[in-house]
């Protein structure tokens, strides 16, 4: 599928949340805009995206820890699914953190969120059999 997929800005930042929203991958205790702004700001993350008729149908945030690749609030539009929209950010996501030099992808899927592990299972992804621990620092939530 040929798809235009581009590093998005910050013109874009609401409509990407309301697409993540649509998608239920933002949790209240996470502010969505900040997580895209520190993204798009940072030197070894991006926000990807495709637009059509200058509206995001499709996002993925991703980025490299220095480690790690890691892929976060993939979305694609409700009517845009299942046409390979998904897919070919995966991709993009994959070429971007290549380019970056992260040797291995990761994402987590939440436990309320399964119906998409066999979309993951399909390019290849597996279960790493890994808990994932998590803290608040103090000041900066």
């Amino acid at each position: 599928m040929g798809v235009n997929i581009e590093e998005l800005d910050e013109l874009v930042v609401n409509e990407t949340i309301a697409l993540w929203r649509e998608a239920e991958l933002t949790r209240p205790w996470n502010d969505p805009v900040e997580d895209f702004r520190r993204a798009v700001r940072g030197t070894t993350s991006t926000v990807l995206g495709v637009l059509e008729a200058g509206r995001v149908v499709g996002s993925v945030m991703v980025g490299v820890d220095g480690h790690r690749g890691w892929v976060y609030y993939l979305a694609v539009d409700t009517h845009h699914r299942r046409q390979g929209l998904g897919t070919a950010l995966m991709h993009a996501a994959e070429s971007w953190l290549a380019q970056h030099d992260a040797p291995k992808v990761q994402l987590m899927v939440r436990a309320t969120n399964l119906g998409v592990v066999a979309f993951y299972e399909n390019l290849g992804y597996e279960n790493a059999d890994t808990i994932v621990l998590s803290r608040w620092l103090p000041g900066t939530s």
